[in-house]
């Protein structure tokens, strides 16, 4: 496991390298510039702009100067934010994007489990049949279509829960179930079909042979197994969870890093997008990593490998 987690760690600069350079020379090749704007500015003074923040050189010159000061821990200013560093904006918005992405984890994986669970315990029954077109109508709708439909209906309708902003732990509730049922889904799915198999194994069956209860097979013996799928499946729930928040966050109108990338990328604020875009890319491989230690814990066999 040891060599396994050194690995995952090496891949990771290069990764990130590519990475960041995909995110900036798209972003330079895209029409428009970060200071553009309805009323046009005098020449001389948008000069005087594209000097300060080098966007005059040319754009492997500008490429060279970003990496070096990434090496120093430097994400730039920020072209747009007059006065502050991309850095200290990311610190802004990361504790509320972290708070929405852990409660929508969270709820994923418990409702995920639960209803999966449930759904095997009782294979091609009512409840079975019932959680998998649920889950099927949870992976069918995305994020962007369910946060307007859950403002419509708790928020305007029955006035429980605000509709956005960010004032207390109420706040969380309904963008953190926005992006969590995607994911519900695809766990519950993920759980009924391994938790299936390993009811259906032959030492299963000794131990019902042996009259021990349905639920303690189930919750101390079948599910550590079953939870394999899930555990591999993390990693890309995280990464959906982090992308589809800089849509819900724009929706609920989240103060989090997803309303800084879609203004940067709308603004040209070349130095933000690619800090948010690091960002989420090391938060994806922390994850990932954090998988395989998780997935080794769980598997003794993934230990031996």
């Amino acid at each position: 496991m040891l060599n396994r987690a050194a690995m995952r760690l090496l891949t990771a600069v290069p990764t990130l390298f590519v990475l960041v350079g995909l995110s900036f020379f798209l972003m330079h090749a895209a029409p428009g510039g970060p200071f553009d704007s309805e009323r046009s500015l005098a020449p001389e003074i948008e000069a005087r702009l594209a000097a300060q923040f080098h966007l005059d050189e040319p754009a492997w010159t500008q490429f060279g100067r970003y990496l070096g000061g990434l090496v120093q821990g430097d994400l730039g200013p920020s072209l747009q934010y007059e006065g502050r560093s991309v850095a200290s904006l990311i610190a802004d918005g990361a504790p509320v994007s972290a708070a929405v992405g852990a409660a929508a984890l969270l709820l994923a994986l418990i409702g995920g489990v639960a209803l999966g669970a449930l759904a095997a315990m009782r294979r091609d029954g009512w409840l079975d049949r019932s959680v998998m077109v649920l889950a099927l109508v949870g992976l069918s709708l995305p994020s962007y279509v369910v946060a307007p439909v859950l403002i419509l209906i708790f928020a305007l309708a029955l006035d429980w829960l605000p509709a956005g902003g960010w004032d207390g732990p109420a706040s969380v509730l309904l963008p953190a179930v926005a992006l969590a049922l995607p994911q519900m889904a695809a766990i519950a799915r993920l759980t009924r079909g391994a938790l299936g198999e390993v009811l259906a194994a032959p030492w299963i069956r000794t131990a019902r042979a042996k009259g021990l209860p349905e639920r303690l097979i189930v919750f101390r013996h079948a599910l550590k197994p079953a939870l394999l799928p899930v555990v591999s499946w993390l990693g890309p729930a995280a990464a959906g969870l982090m992308t589809g928040s800089v849509v819900v966050e724009q929706v609920f109108g989240i103060p989090g890093i997803g309303r800084y990338f879609v203004q940067g990328a709308l603004n040209r604020d070349y130095t933000l997008v690619l800090g948010v875009v690091l960002f989420y890319g090391a938060l994806v491989i922390a994850f990932n990593f954090l998988v395989d230690l998780a997935y080794g814990a769980l598997d003794p066999q993934a230990r031996l490998e």
